[in-house]
């Protein structure tokens, strides 16, 4: 199989975004804006602003540009719903060449006009798109003036798809959110045990198993943000005591603003894997300070330690020696995955991200073994080097990333978020196990 040949002029310009443990003191160079070509997998900023919006179930979502920004969005999540289904639905302006010189404020105001009175919701958000940030389109104006004719709330997420990159997307989504959910301080009332879990979209229904976790331990979840998250549960979330974080990526923002708007104290945590899961359960209940609450968490984790264990070492025995290549979205999934992998016995020898940041970085820089390769917003032509070079034979990462794979003859899973399986809690660590072993092991391999 021949190695990939990476131009010098491609390494040289993207060299402050490779390192390899123990082999450089250097660091990453984060969240920089993408380059257009072959030296960027980040997505835009309207994909960043859609992903983290799209789950709000009740919500219209209407974007303002041409017809194939909203069909690349398309249902983008495998979020799923306990109530409404709206937010399946991909609604466009459809801009045009005659709407690019003219303007699309026209077409804009009769879309939601429509759409209003077609569905009947409370609130209306609308992405601008990069031809909208070109013609300049006043999309205040048109949703202020759209609010006051029909009397809900329409929100402007200012998203123009070049103006940075995906996290601008995750800034302007949460920037929209803060506008959903604005409230008089003197009216927010903090609830006793009570949390809003920021960056978890409720993918294959793994909210409603951390919701079950938390409940068991004595914590109600006031609202996601923002899976399985609709209308009046968001407009509530200044009443929570807590504030969790799982994607920091995509919330942190949010996290901090709602610290200074309304003196909600924030919690990184994670519940990918069994260590972070355990770990993420503890730092709940030890900020409570509720002895009974320890309790409960401790009795909760042997319970789940105890089922799920007997089959993780089944796992384990037979995937020893095998080495993994990861590619995702966000930082803390990077760094759940390497403790995941190392729970069934498997070596990270390379790991990338597309949006973290760099104390994101220096924890993983922390938990790899030397000579691995970390990657900050790879291309495809960086994966397939270095897959190569240190011998992979698993690649986890999104749909765009699969084709690379199947290309070098290494297994793949996707991780990305329009999966159907639910990774988080004890029973996401045994799905993760299980879809590594039967990709891993699967006979195909013999023929390649």
């Amino acid at each position: 199989m021949p190695k990939a040949v990476l131009q010098d002029s491609v390494y040289q310009e993207r060299e402050d975004s490779i390192i390899i443990k123990g082999k450089q003191k250097k660091q990453l160079k984060c969240d920089t804006d993408s380059v257009a070509g072959c030296v960027s997998q980040r997505a835009c900023v309207y994909c960043g602003a859609r992903v983290v919006l799209n789950p709000v179930t009740d919500a219209i979502h209407l974007v303002h540009g041409p017809i194939g920004c909203a069909s690349y969005t398309w249902d983008i999540r495998g979020s799923l719903s306990s109530g409404s289904e709206l937010y399946r639905n991909s609604f466009s302006t459809d801009l045009k060449e005659q709407d690019v010189i003219f303007g699309g404020e026209k077409k804009l105001a009769q879309a939601i006009d429509e759409l209003v009175a077609k569905y009947p919701s409370k609130v209306v958000f609308v992405y601008a798109t990069c031809i909208v940030g070109v013609i300049g389109d006043d999309l205040e104006a048109a949703c202020k003036a759209a609010a006051e004719r029909h009397q809900i709330e329409v929100i402007p997420v200012q998203s123009s798809g070049f103006a940075g990159n995906k996290s601008a997307g995750y800034r302007a989504a949460c920037d929209a959110l803060l506008r959903l959910i604005q409230r008089d301080k003197s009216t927010v009332v903090p609830q006793r045990n009570t949390l809003n879990y920021l960056g978890d979209f409720n993918l294959a229904g793994e909210l409603w198993i951390i919701k079950d976790y938390l409940k068991q331990i004595g914590v109600t979840v006031n609202v996601a943000f923002t899976g399985d998250s609709n209308y009046q549960a968001l407009k509530n979330a200044p009443n929570a005591s807590l504030n969790i974080i799982q994607c920091a990526g995509s919330m942190i923002y949010l996290a901090e603003r709602m610290k200074d708007l309304y003196k909600i104290p924030y919690q990184n945590i994670s519940f990918l894997g069994l260590e972070d899961t355990a770990e993420s359960l503890r730092k709940v209940a030890s900020h409570f300070a509720n002895p009974e609450m320890m309790t409960k968490v401790e009795e909760l984790v042997q319970r789940e330690r105890v089922r799920v264990e007997p089959e993780l070492e089944w796992y384990r025995q037979r995937l020893q020696g095998k080495k993994a290549a990861i590619y995702v979205g966000g930082g803390f999934k990077a760094i759940s995955l390497i403790k995941q992998f190392r729970e069934i016995g498997i070596d990270v020898v390379m790991i990338g991200t597309q949006t973290g940041r760099k104390e994101e970085y220096d924890t993983i820089n922390d938990l790899v073994d030397d000579g691995t390769v970390i990657l900050d917003d790879a291309n495809p032509s960086e994966l397939e080097k270095f897959m190569v070079k240190k011998g992979a034979h698993l690649l986890v990462g999104g749909v765009k990333e699969r084709p690379l794979a199947y290309k070098l003859g290494v297994a793949f899973i996707d991780h990305n978020h329009d999966r159907k399986h639910p990774l988080s809690g004890f029973v996401g660590a045994v799905n993760l196990a299980k879809e590594v072993y039967t990709t891993l092991c699967s006979p195909v391999w013999q023929y390649v």
